[in-house]
């Protein structure tokens, strides 16, 4: 989840004799709270949930000293643990609100709590939300597996209704950006796992599954060679060119291609490469607008002006064209996105329908491809799920290859030591080309009637009356890594 303060600045392979894995399994909500289990010695599993209208994948986890449950965000994007204390006014029931329905942290009631520093946990978003307060360490459990003295953030004052677990870069935590300092840094969670011995290094796997899965997981310290299709190509993360360090995970896509029945065309833009931020904190992928805007044109979507989105038929998720996403230049890993991928619903009832244009009649649905006019780019989970991605954050690198979807199978290969290089996974052969600018040419659109048969001239109207919920439900969509519509 990126910040306006960042915007500025399993089984455990039986030959290993400790423990190296810690895997997350990823799977469809349920009523009711998941258990906690144990699988075999040194390797741990808890159950995520994959809240689709929500945006983004959550974690039910334990702290403090009896063990509270709470379910966190599963965020990539940012790096500190926090969690919403039970006396924030956004957690109080009332008639207009729901509370924290996830869980909140009452910190009287944990017999392990400390604080760290007082009113130094503070971290804002660009739409506005936030959540502040205390910096504070307690035990923190993840499938069985205990933390102690994990430092994280109390959100005391905060209007977001559930806490977040990041896990990228301990640079990007929110107290390096409000310090200024990086002398503030801690050991935040893959850091600390690496230190107490459940992960040989920091660094971890992440597997979606597709929008409907009931499963999927995130590995740490190693690889599920089960999981994905092909061969994992290694690229380079980029250091962010504001503070010339790696701060988030930033690689370079060179190429975008849109193929259907009908054609293929590549795609083109000034800003090629283009660098891009993976991240699980985002529902939706934001692209430079030129470019954006070529994808829209493609599969026929109408950017609306009333709800800042690009709008699409929801039949358009049966339409066989893919997308390409080419990465770290030629010969570099490509990971191919279906629309069933990429068509979301627009609210949690009754589809709203276009009233006029060539869509009239039909239920209209949002497009996961929207756009930013600057950067940082995104790639969030409408992406991600078509990709198996190792993130190495010793190394600076990313291993990628295309998912196996509702995998059934399992190879957990574990990294053998601190600073290893990902398993099984080989360089792109041409990354110096990486940073050669990109010449610019209009596509001939050539796919696009393969994935539909009519675009529309303008935006298309939209029967409101069917969307009173419209703003609740949208209110939960992530619109980019820490860019919530939270209302």
């Amino acid at each position: 989840m990126k910040t306006i303060a960042a915007l500025t600045t399993g089984a455990l392979l039986a030959s290993i004799a400790q423990a190296q894995v810690v895997q997350w399994d990823i799977v469809k909500r349920q009523t009711g709270r998941p258990k906690f289990t144990r699988r075999q010695e040194g390797t741990f599993e808890e159950i995520i949930t994959n809240e689709k209208l929500r945006g983004g994948y959550f974690a039910s986890c334990q702290v403090g000293s009896p063990g509270q449950n709470l379910t966190l965000q599963l965020d990539t994007g940012s790096s500190d643990i926090w969690v919403p204390s039970s006396g924030a006014s956004v957690c109080q029931t009332s008639s207009q609100n729901s509370g924290c329905t996830f869980g909140s942290f009452d910190e009287s009631a944990s017999d392990t709590f400390s604080v760290v520093s007082t009113n130094d946990f503070s971290i804002s978003y660009v739409d506005g939300s936030h959540s502040r307060g205390d910096y504070v360490a307690d035990t923190f459990e993840i499938g069985g597996a205990a933390l102690k003295n994990m430092t994280m953030g109390l959100g005391l004052e905060t209007d977001i209704p559930y806490g977040l677990v990041g896990v990228g870069y301990a640079l990007n935590e929110a107290i390096v950006a409000g310090s200024g300092s990086t002398s503030e840094v801690y050991d935040n969670l893959p850091v600390l796992m690496q230190k107490e011995g459940l992960i040989a290094t920091n660094a971890y796997s992440l597997w979606l599954n597709d929008l409907d899965a009931s499963t999927g997981n995130i590995l740490f310290g190693g690889i599920d060679m089960g999981k994905y299709k092909g061969e994992l190509t290694r690229i380079s993360i980029y250091k962010d060119s504001r503070t010339n360090a790696f701060t988030s995970f930033i690689v370079a896509l060179t190429s975008l291609q849109a193929a259907s029945s009908s054609g293929t065309d590549s795609l083109s833009s000034s800003e090629f490469p283009v660098h891009v931020v993976l991240d699980s904190g985002t529902t939706f992928s934001y692209l430079p607008t030129e470019l954006a805007e070529q994808v829209w044109q493609e599969v026929g979507a109408g950017y609306n002006g009333d709800i800042g989105l690009p709008l699409l038929p929801c039949s358009m998720e049966n339409s066989r064209g893919h997308f390409s996403f080419g990465f770290a230049g030629p010969g570099g890993p490509i990971i191919s996105v279906t629309m069933d991928e990429l068509v979301l619903p627009l609210t949690n009832g009754e589809a709203p329908t276009f009233q006029s244009g060539p869509y009239r009649g039909q239920d209209a649905c949002q497009f996961g491809i929207q756009n930013f006019s600057s950067p940082p780019y995104l790639l969030g989970d409408t992406f991600l799920r078509s990709a198996y991605v190792v993130y190495d954050l010793v190394n600076n690198e990313i291993a990628i290859a295309p998912t196996d979807f509702n995998a059934t199978t399992s190879n957990i290969v574990a990294f053998p030591s601190e600073g290893a290089q990902i398993p099984s996974a080989t360089a792109a052969p041409n990354q110096s080309q990486a940073t050669q600018s990109s010449s610019i040419n209009t596509p001939s659109f050539d796919a696009s009637n393969g994935f539909q048969s009519a675009a529309p001239q303008l935006p298309p109207a939209i029967d409101w009356s069917s969307m009173a919920i419209m703003g609740a439900s949208m209110g939960l969509v992530m619109v980019g890594s820490g860019f919530f519509l939270l209302f």
